[in-house]
């Protein structure tokens, strides 16, 4: 089991897909984290698939 070190509302990016750009976390359910892309728009990741990065500084 991955550990989830990010909550709703934080902001993260998917270093495998830089273009979507930044994404908001909408929930977490379980291994499923639900997150809001600038550029891609709404998607359901499975966090053991897909390793997600927390940013800090949401204008990065």
């Amino acid at each position: 089991m991955m550990l989830i070190d990010f909550e709703p509302g934080d902001y993260v990016k998917n270093p495998a897909n830089e273009d979507w750009g930044l994404g908001q976390v909408q929930s977490i359910i379980k291994n499923k984290v639900t997150v809001n892309f600038e550029n891609y728009g709404k998607i359901v990741i499975n966090i053991e698939n897909v390793n997600l990065e927390k940013v800090e500084d949401e204008n990065q």
